[in-house]
């Protein structure tokens, strides 16, 4: 239901710092939602200020699009969060924060160890992954990500 004071994507667009294009996108990802008014254009209640808002913080703090999605779907489509459902949204991404944390400050205080691996010491090289023995830990960058080196044998 539309109302006088509903916004148009531009105005939202403006007021939220954001391409129309993004605007757009998230919409398409289902994380914001229009009305459509005469002629079929998107108008956007307050609300989606807030969203936005959220949104944004999300992304900057390294949360992906289905993680922003995953806590937006407990919310009402037309509002942003209330000051108790942001205390339950930091609670539940605090965990997914901290780990984050952990990695980057390893990655952090090991880059100082490593020249552009034209390693000073392979032994203690957290790239370095002969016979591909980090395979057997699992996918990605094992030992950046927390697993220790097997002992070469």
């Amino acid at each position: 239901m539309l109302d006088e004071d509903d916004l148009s994507i531009g105005t939202v667009a403006e007021r939220a710092g954001l391409a129309v294009s993004a605007v757009r996108y998230y919409e398409e990802q289902g994380l914001i939602v229009a009305d459509r008014g005469p002629g079929g254009h998107r108008r956007f209640r307050r609300g989606v200020l807030r969203r936005l808002a959220l949104i944004q913080v999300a992304q900057k703090v390294g949360l992906s699009i289905e993680e922003i999605k995953a806590t937006l779907a407990e919310l009402p489509q037309e509002v942003g969060p209330t000051g108790e459902e942001w205390v339950q949204m930091s609670k539940a991404w605090r965990p997914l924060l901290d780990e984050r944390i952990r990695i980057l400050t390893a990655l952090r205080d090991q880059l100082d160890s490593c020249i552009g691996c034209g390693c000073l010491s392979l032994e203690r090289c957290r790239l370095s992954n002969p016979s591909d023995r980090a395979g057997k830990l699992g996918a990605g960058p094992r030992y950046l990500l927390g697993d220790a080196p097997e002992p070469a044998g």
